[in-house]
């Protein structure tokens, strides 16, 4: 039978409350995260020949809408760098490298920048985990990178507790697929029995990680959307009572 020794963790609402910091950016007067990446690029091709934002901002939809095709069922997260440069194939405009990469920048510093806030009670729970488990992050990288993730997860002082970190746009699929789960167990050095992996979506993280031998938490503190019909080996509310869950599933021995 296999003891726990590593939980890794998903990090849009599972640490952090997914466009939590959209309020903020309105309180300062700015563009929606939406808009505000079509404006940047759209200002950036403007800059050296006229052409009309709609043009811009439809060509953006259609290259969001097959990143999203390609997450989805291919379970493949396109760099951003891939997303900018198939909007600018669709308009058949080329950007200087300078300018490419202002817009690059900007655009993955978003969520720096402004940080999503943390969920209540993480701090404290990481605090606690950390002394008796190696912990680590598993989660897709959307549109913010994962160095940038990195930079977030510094923000709000949590990187210091993870060991491990597997982002999608840099191991090359999405979760559900095990490559994501396997970079986890392969840098800590452990089997996906010892691992249990805790995260808000059913379908990526329960079905992913319980795919390949690991447990899975549904985690519902901030989207509780699949509670009703998830095949997790625990569901947790909020990170009061997730040490608690943990160590109950830690005393449940889990086969080899």
């Amino acid at each position: 039978m296999a003891s726990l020794e590593v939980i890794s963790f998903d990090l849009w609402d599972t640490l952090v409350h997914d466009d939590s910091d959209e309020s903020r950016r309105a309180q300062q007067g700015l563009r929606s995260k939406r808009a505000e990446r079509r404006h940047l690029l759209w200002q950036a091709i403007a800059a050296s020949a006229p052409i009309d934002y709609e043009q811009v901002a439809r060509a953006y939809d259609v290259a969001d809408a097959m990143f999203n095709i390609t997450w989805k069922e291919a379970h493949v997260t396109l760099r951003l760098e891939q997303r900018l440069r198939s909007v600018l194939d669709g308009l058949q405009v080329k950007l200087a490298p300078g300018a490419f990469d202002e817009v690059l920048t900007r655009t993955a510093r978003m969520e720096v920048d402004i940080p999503p806030d943390p969920i209540a009670g993480v701090t404290a729970a990481l605090q606690q985990l950390a002394q008796r488990y190696r912990l680590a992050i598993c989660s897709d990288a959307i549109v913010t990178p994962g160095a940038q993730l990195r930079e977030l997860l510094d923000r709000h002082g949590l990187r210091t507790y993870f060991s491990a970190f597997a982002f999608s746009d840099e191991v090359g699929h999405s979760k559900p697929h095990r490559s994501m789960f396997d970079k986890v167990t392969g840098d800590l050095g452990v089997a996906p029995s010892a691992m249990v992996h805790i995260g808000d979506r059913d379908h990526n993280d329960v079905k992913g990680p319980q795919a390949i031998g690991a447990r899975a938490i549904l985690f519902t503190a901030s989207r509780a959307n699949d509670r009703a019909s998830t095949s997790a080996d625990a569901i947790c509310e909020s990170y009061a009572e997730l040490p608690g869950v943990i160590e109950q599933l830690a005393a449940a021995r889990w086969p080899a």
